[in-house]
This record gives C-alpha cells, sequence and structure tokens, in this order.
C-alpha cells in the first residue's frame, strides 16, 4: 500500500494528471488503429484453416 501511495503521489490519480499535445496525438493513433482494426474483422488471430 505504501508503494501505491508513493506512485499516486509522484505520478497522479490518472489521465488526467498530465496533459499535453502528445494526449491528443496519441488519442487520435489510438483512434486510427482502432478503426483499421475493426475494418479487418476485430479479430486477434487469423482465422482456423479447415
Amino acid at each position: 500500500m505504501k508503494i501505491s501511495q508513493k506512485i499516486r503521489d509522484e505520478h497522479g490519480e490518472g489521465s488526467t494528471a498530465v496533459s499535453s499535445e502528445f494526449d491528443a496525438e496519441a488519442l487520435a493513433g489510438m483512434a486510427e488503429k482502432s478503426a483499421e482494426f475493426a475494418a479487418q474483422g476485430n479479430r486477434v488471430s487469423p482465422p482456423l484453416a479447415d
């Protein structure tokens, strides 16, 4: 518990702890990859051969 509290003290409580232009760029990139993944059928691995 002490370690967890130290991490929270140093880095904040969550995603709102640090705000920057990188956040917007990263979110845009993740949205792009998400759309690409959905276009390919939302599958992590290829279908099994018959």
